[in-house]
């Protein structure tokens, strides 16, 4: 069968491009940068497609030519940077369906979320829900998935949140009480699933609540990993729900992602569906296996407990940049010349206006705070920044050398910025 599989980039769509090909189906991934999906898969064919553009049936025609079933996994968690979620999550979808109805393609699964509903109210679950009830509108062998948390050999998103929190030294911060459900499911039993929905009519014009056998808590969850990550159990801190909305809301200016505001309010509304434990396996045909049995079949490996324990690092690492570069800006507008008065004597002899010079780096560093704020284009931020401090460094060791003596360490601090800077941009690129 010929599959065009949207999302095939991310966590769930990678995984079913996998699991879809080694059963023997022929996959075309569409994704936003083919090229770099090409260096991954260079047996895979690849069309280019953008959620943010193809809004209309048009944009969609010619990319179904001989395809048998769409997939569609494309999805963010929250809109920003170039990222509308209306788009994504609903109008694009629409475009795309009511493109198969026209081309007569009968199949079509949808993988939506289990709190795609009008309860959460969040932006997240009202546009995953238009496209739903949508596809459920036409004449079409649809399926609709709504699965519960997705867990798997790696992660992202809500899973790689748990998974820091679980890495936490010393405590570990409970938002609530811990109490939030989910019915995990492994990303295998969920390939499985689709493999299923797809290769049989069984469940045409259907809504499925993908889930694990079991209901497990936050509290529980992060126990789970922590356990698997083999650290000893810590004291847990319950954050009450007010400071957390606060907290979330801060979250938000930097980018939102599993800690903001969208996703404080899926945890609120549950994970966990309104059908029996057993409803999904009744249906499905098999019973998906327990969260325990799966993270013994793997066990955790040295990059696991590093990506646990630098989850929260790498916010840490962009907030800590932002000050320095913005406390770089103010000194050299605030502080005397005679505070620099080696480097103002330095830059006399070669007749050069010390303090001009010294506003507008001052403007560069104010610039280069700005840029990390917004999280522009973090490649060319991590080299903007490298030339940056490393000119300070080499300028400032020709003008005046005896500064690598100074008691404070005015250069030799830039070599510990400067790999701050390089970690910074290996934890910013996540794809």
């Amino acid at each position: 069968m010929r599959i065009l599989l949207t999302g095939a980039n991310g966590f769930i769509g990678s995984q079913l491009l996998a699991g879809l090909r080694a059963r023997g189906h022929e996959m075309v991934a569409a994704v936003r940068d083919p090229a770099a999906f090409r260096r991954k898969w260079p047996g895979v064919e690849t069309l280019g497609v953008n959620f943010n553009r193809d809004t209309r049936p048009e944009a969609w025609r010619s990319r179904l030519a001989g395809a048998d079933a769409v997939i569609n996994c494309a999805g963010v968690l929250h809109g920003g940077r170039g990222q509308d979620i209306e788009a994504i999550h609903a109008i694009a979808p629409i475009a795309l369906f009511d493109a198969c109805a026209a081309a007569e393609i009968r199949r079509v699964v949808q993988v939506s979320a289990i709190s795609a509903d009008d309860e959460a109210g969040t932006e997240y679950s009202v546009t995953k829900k238009r496209a739903d009830d949508h596809l459920r509108t036409l004449p079409l062998d649809w399926t609709v998935l709504r699965p519960s948390l997705v867990y798997g050999e790696g992660s992202y998103g809500g899973t790689s949140a748990v998974r820091g929190l679980a890495g936490l030294p010393g405590i570990t911060p409970l938002v609530g009480d811990g109490s939030a459900a989910f019915r995990p499911i492994h990303i295998d039993d969920l390939v499985e699933t689709v493999a299923r929905v797809v290769e049989t009519d069984r469940f045409a014009r259907q809504t499925l609540e993908p889930v694990g056998p079991e209901v497990v808590t936050l509290r529980g969850l992060i126990e789970k990993y922590r356990s698997w990550l083999g650290l000893a159990p810590v004291p847990t801190l319950t954050i009450p729900m007010p400071v957390m909305r606060v907290a979330a809301g801060i979250a938000d200016l930097a980018g939102g992602g599993p800690l903001g505001t969208a996703s404080l309010r899926q945890l609120e509304v549950g994970n966990a569906g309104r059908e029996p434990a057993t409803a999904f396996a009744d249906k499905i045909g098999f019973t998906p296996r327990r969260m325990d049995d799966m993270l013994a079949r793997r066990p955790a490996q040295t990059q696991d407990l590093w990506h646990a324990r630098l989850y929260f690092l790498r916010p840490l690492l962009r907030a800590v940049l932002i000050l320095l570069w913005i406390g770089s800006a103010l000194a050299g507008v605030l502080a005397p010349v005679a505070s620099y008065a080696m480097v103002d004597a330095a830059f006399s002899s070669l007749g050069l206006p010390s303090r001009p010079l010294a506003l507008a780096f001052s403007g560069v560093d104010l610039l280069i705070a700005g840029a990390l704020l917004v999280r522009w284009r973090p490649h060319w931020m991590a080299a903007i920044q490298v030339a940056v401090v490393a000119g300070y460094t080499i300028l400032l060791t020709v003008l005046a050398p005896a500064l690598w003596l100074e008691p404070f360490g005015a250069l030799l601090k830039n070599l510990p910025i400067l790999a701050l800077i390089g970690v910074w941009m290996v934890l910013e690129e996540e794809r």
